[in-house]
């Protein structure tokens, strides 16, 4: 029980920076904002990161928050390449609605440089296991080519959202990124994960 409060407090507080660093920004919010925001306490703040900047590799758990949302709500009789849409069309949606362009560009640059944890890469992170979960059921009932293997096709189709996600930063957002991945990621399914049938 004090390990899911404990995950609890830690989420109330990631949760409530990102919310207030889009609507503020990184630097119109105080760890005071955030504490206030997240109805804990500094001590707890200072628990889980060392300051603000500490943060910013956080937002990868955020868009685990999401998926865990999604996975509640996602019919279990969906063909598996129909779920993966569903995923990418949602947490896309989410960051081109609430996250800031300069954060992401400031969570993909630390993410190049890092020597520590490098938090998109974290193969335990609900992400890595959903999308492991949904190429192996799609493999077990012919729907996705046991051609690679479930972690060589769980690889690629994050290479693709990081890829679509470096652009979108690079193209400073002039284009909705929800939008462009629908047409996108139809094609990088056909192309690489249904290929040939048993």
């Amino acid at each position: 029980m004090k390990k899911k409060n404990t995950q609890n407090t830690k989420k109330k507080i990631v949760s409530a920076a990102w919310k207030l660093f889009y609507e503020q920004g990184y630097n119109g919010t105080t760890i005071d904002d955030i504490v206030a925001e997240s109805g804990t306490s500094k001590s707890s703040f200072y628990h889980y990161f060392n300051g603000k900047d500490d943060l910013l590799s956080s937002l990868a758990y955020l868009f685990d928050e999401k998926y865990e949302e999604l996975e509640e709500i996602m019919p279990e009789d969906m063909p598996s390449t129909e779920k993966m849409l569903f995923l990418n069309k949602e947490l896309f949606r989410m960051i081109d609605d609430s996250i800031s362009i300069d954060l992401l560009t400031q969570l993909l640059s630390s993410q190049l440089i890092t020597k520590n944890e490098k938090s998109l890469l974290d193969r335990n992170r609900t992400y890595f296991r959903l999308l492991r979960s949904i190429v192996i059921s799609g493999q077990k009932n012919g729907e996705i080519s046991d051609k690679n293997s479930a972690n060589d096709i769980v690889k690629a189709y994050a290479l693709y959202e990081r890829a679509m996600l470096y652009d979108w930063c690079l193209c400073n957002g002039e284009y909705s990124l929800s939008d462009y991945s629908a047409k996108m990621l139809p094609m990088f399914l056909n192309g690489y994960l249904l290929g040939e049938q048993k």
